[in-house]
């Protein structure tokens, strides 16, 4: 086993998201890099004062020839603001703050290969902290599994983010190594209309110049749609992930059904070569958390 500290702002909700990672074997909340002037085991309440130091952080002890720390790093980065200063969510403060500690320095090339390309991706300085573990402390036992012990308690991050994660790996684990397009797209498909209860949910793959059905879940579709038509068209030809929160609004809406209300679309691969579009009898379904999870679910295919 090895471990490895996250720091993702309220860690009530960073614990329950590592918990159910594949390969996690414990997260445990806890307090991390604090002063080398505070002496001890701090409290929340002290911790919560910005005074000593300390971040929430969650140490995770995974299992590495399940998973990665590569991954678990990408994971990390995928629930936090990583330009968020000092705050995640509605929460503020120091003991808010992002950050990934090590503890054993051969971790620091992997982690620094996810960063870097995180920053570049993003195209500015990441306010997350990459540094060796100075101190860490568990919290207290009211603060482990705290969303467990209470369903229905507060949490920084979109419950919906729970549902992706466990979605995303059950499809992970399911397509294995399954090297024909066709089944894969079918198998997403199914899986992300059956678990998460959407309208439509299919394909759309790139031939002769236009989209042309491919496998779905829901009622009979549009066969084909042209580049630049539609929102799936405008996906293709932009190569970009497009929330419509109203199909209505959308300029050169194509109505396949007119019980659909709004819209999302990812494209897949680079070049686009197909385009996976879902939809929804709700207005604003979709946003940031799901255009992410998607589109990781889609670079599965």
């Amino acid at each position: 086993m090895k471990e490895i500290y996250f720091a993702g702002g309220c860690f009530w909700g960073t614990e329950h998201f590592f918990s159910g990672v594949d390969g996690v074997a414990e997260a445990v909340s806890g307090y991390a890099q604090g002063s080398p002037s505070f002496a001890g085991a701090p409290s929340y309440e002290q911790v919560y004062t910005d005074s000593t130091g300390f971040a929430e952080t969650v140490r995770v002890v995974y299992n590495p020839e399940r998973i990665s720390l590569h991954t678990l790093a990408e994971l990390f980065f995928d629930i936090i603001d990583p330009l968020s200063l000092n705050r995640q969510g509605h929460d503020v403060g120091t003991r808010y703050r992002t950050g990934i500690y090590f503890s054993d320095a051969a971790d620091l090339p992997v982690l620094h290969e996810v960063y870097d390309a995180v920053q570049e991706r993003i195209g500015a300085k990441l306010a997350v902290e990459l540094e060796a573990l100075r101190n860490f402390f568990p919290a207290e036992e009211r603060h482990q599994k705290y969303l467990d012990k209470n369903p229905d308690g507060y949490c920084h991050l979109p419950l919906k983010t729970f549902r992706y994660l466990r979605l995303y790996q059950d499809i992970e684990l399911f397509l294995g190594d399954e090297p024909d397009t066709t089944a894969r797209m079918a198998e997403i498909a199914a899986f992300i209309y059956e678990k998460m209860k959407f309208f439509w949910v299919g394909f759309y793959v790139v031939r002769d110049g236009s989209l042309v059905l491919g496998p779905f879940q829901g009622p009979p579709a549009c066969l084909r749609i042209g580049f630049g038509r539609g929102v799936c068209g405008t996906a293709w030809k932009q190569a970009r992930t497009i929330v419509v929160p109203d199909v209505e609004q959308f300029p050169g809406h194509i109505a396949c059904s007119s019980l659909s209300r709004s819209e999302i679309v990812v494209p897949v691969f680079e070049p686009v070569s197909a385009v996976l579009d879902i939809d929804s009898t709700s207005l604003g379904t979709f946003d940031d958390t799901d255009a992410l999870w998607l589109g990781k679910i889609a670079r599965l295919v």
